[in-house]
């Protein structure tokens, strides 16, 4: 009986295998679990990124060197990573630190933000150096009634890979995913939700405002005439279907890759309706000026040219003004080394400003 009691236990303890890799190229997010352990497989990892692609659960900051000889970061500063994501940016500011200083970093990102703050806890950065605040950037007099004037700011605009790789967010027209599109999926509502409700008219123009898309007039009728018949968008590929329904008027040597790019421009305006991403992007420019020390700098990335006129915009009022000193004449643009290893840096442009 004693016997029988220990095989049982025994039975019950038995090391339980990890799902392995389905043939050597694994292609579901999830099965790319060696992608997901970057410290445990960095071999793997390093070879993924060699090939240009980004890997699982990771984000390849951009513009990390010209993000570093604008700011100049000394130790003993104080400042501010307004979107801390996966913490590729923080990590080198923290480094140029040298542990002296305080800095503080924000993110709306209620499933990344705990996954970042680890890493960084990690590798020995904790609250008496890096204060990590889950809240919007817009709310950056906030942080500054806490650390006083900053003596330099980074916001990092773009949607980071994990968050675009994860089927489970519904970023991505490319796989099967809830049509959500959330930054932060506890608050607001999904973009399934945003169409449930929403006039052909109103949708047309969200197409053009937040993506220029050229064919929005067609596809905003095909969207609302498939809820019309009562059929409710829930996931991203059901909206893709749409879209490529909609431009079967296109000639079929262009067709597929202008539905692509019409999937990527609907998705992405999509996203930035409900995420108010417009709205705070200006309140965040409004409130900068007098979060910034005398002699403070501010470098800003962006990806799409909604974002970047109103960066640019906003720098040279404030310079005509004379509450900056300088602003950046031009964006500066990832080198073609870079967009090689890391095709997603190639829509980026950044622009920066000193406080007078």
């Amino acid at each position: 009986m004693i016997k029988r009691r220990e095989e049982m236990d025994n039975n019950e303890k038995k090391h339980k295998r990890r799902v392995r890799y389905s043939g050597t190229h694994p292609k579901t997010y999830k099965e790319k679990y060696k992608e997901h352990q970057p410290d445990k497989y960095s071999e793997t990892v390093a070879k993924v990124i060699q090939k240009g692609s980004t890997p699982a659960g990771m984000h390849l900051s951009i513009c990390v060197d010209e993000i570093l000889d604008f700011l100049q970061i000394k130790p003993g500063e104080i400042g501010l990573d307004a979107t801390l994501g996966y913490g590729g940016h923080t990590l080198e500011i923290l480094k140029s630190m040298d542990k002296k200083g305080q800095l503080y970093a924000t993110d709306v990102d209620t499933i990344e933000l705990p996954k970042t703050e680890q890493r960084l806890k990690d590798l020995g950065y904790d609250e008496d150096i890096l204060k990590i605040r889950q809240m919007n950037f817009s709310n950056i007099d906030q942080i500054v009634l806490e650390s006083g004037p900053l003596d330099f700011v980074l916001a990092d605009l773009g949607v980071s890979s994990m968050q675009i790789d994860n089927p489970d967010r519904g970023f991505s027209f490319k796989t099967e995913g809830p049509l959500d599109l959330r930054l932060n999926p506890r608050r607001g509502k999904s973009a399934a939700e945003r169409l449930d409700r929403i006039s052909k008219d109103e949708l047309e123009g969200l197409f053009i405002e937040n993506s220029d898309e050229p064919y929005a007039k067609e596809i905003a009728e095909a969207i609302i005439s498939e809820i019309r018949k009562g059929n409710r968008i829930n996931t991203t590929t059901q909206l893709q279907q749409i879209i490529a329904n909609a431009l079967k008027f296109l000639p079929q040597k262009e067709r597929n890759e202008s539905i692509k790019k019409s999937c990527q421009r609907c998705f992405q305006a999509l996203r930035i309706d409900v995420n108010h991403e417009f709205e705070v992007l200006y309140e965040f420019l409004e409130k900068l000026p007098n979060s910034l020390a005398s002699g403070g700098r501010v470098a800003i990335l962006s990806f799409h040219s909604g974002e970047d006129r109103l960066v640019k915009k906003s720098f040279q009022h404030y310079l005509r003004e004379g509450i900056y000193s300088e602003v950046s004449s031009s964006p500066i643009r990832p080198t073609q080394e870079e967009c090689n290893l890391n095709p997603r840096a190639r829509s980026a442009k950044l622009r920066w400003a000193i406080k007078a």
